[in-house]
């Protein structure tokens, strides 16, 4: 896809800095199924794109993303076929993150929930505001964490914090997410763009080649490791998605009510 045809992503240009914009502002950028198939090409168009050398990735509005759209999954088929696009497609997404050699700073502007998390600790390095949360609430629509998450979580943050985090769906503060290593860096809010900006200046105006060969490199243990735990995970996400837990969940969610689980 060229840039310009993308409809629930805009981008923006300073330099040579490309901004990558999930906007669905008035969804707090939730993945319905257009966003998260959008994703799964963007990161993939915007490595070939060369007018860049960095690629810094934010949300539209006062979310960065709520992750996916509860609404929708009531809408969604349960059938072996919308399983096999939505996992080829969340596979796109994390791998072409991980292959996207362009270093990508993701400039978290506000709450960053399960997909939403993933994409921006997937990043290579994470700014976020004072205000924003960052948590994978999977488990609390009666879903397993199939998209990444399991992946990624304990890689930075160690087994035991992770699953705490994976097995409840609770969120942290930025400033506590920055404390344990979850992301790099909790700026004041005001400073948010100033701070990640200064830092993409900096990766774009040094040793390009240098730059992206690192992070290849520092990905290629990644990339395995999110091979062999996908494979897996995915299946095991689609398997709770017709659990009955999960459609308690999206019903409890859509009628604005506490869901009761029963392990079914």
């Amino acid at each position: 896809m060229k840039l310009s045809e993308y409809e629930t992503i805009k981008f923006a240009r300073r330099g040579r800095v490309l901004e990558v914009t999930l906007n669905r502002p008035d969804h707090l950028n939730a993945f319905n199924w257009q966003l998260h198939e959008e994703m799964a090409q963007v990161f993939a168009d915007a490595d070939r794109d060369a007018d860049s050398d960095v690629i810094v990735l934010t949300g539209a509005g006062r979310a960065f993303s709520a992750g996916g759209d509860i609404e929708g999954m009531r809408k969604k088929l349960d059938g072996p076929s919308t399983f096999q696009k939505t996992a080829r497609e969340g596979k796109q997404i994390i791998f072409s993150l991980l292959d996207c050699e362009k270093p990508i700073i993701a400039k978290v502007n506000g709450h960053a929930m399960g997909l939403g998390a993933t994409i921006a600790l997937f990043c290579d390095v994470i700014f976020a505001a004072d205000t924003a949360k960052i948590g994978d609430p999977h488990v609390r629509v009666g879903l397993v964490a199939g998209d990444g998450g399991a992946v990624i979580w304990p890689q930075l943050i160690g087994y035991a914090r992770a699953k705490e985090y994976l097995m409840t769906g609770d969120a942290l503060t930025a400033t506590e997410a920055a404390r344990i290593g979850l992301i790099n860096h909790v700026v004041p809010e005001a400073e948010l763009e100033e701070r990640a900006n200064q830092f993409a200046d900096r990766l774009a105006a040094g040793a390009t080649k240098a730059i992206r060969w690192s992070k290849v490199s520092a990905n290629i243990g990644l990339k395995q490791l999110a091979h062999s735990i996908m494979d897996s995970s995915l299946p095991y996400e689609w398997l709770s998605s017709i659990s009955a837990d999960h459609r308690e969940a999206v019903n409890a969610f859509c009628d604005k009510r506490k869901p009761v689980f029963t392990g079914a």
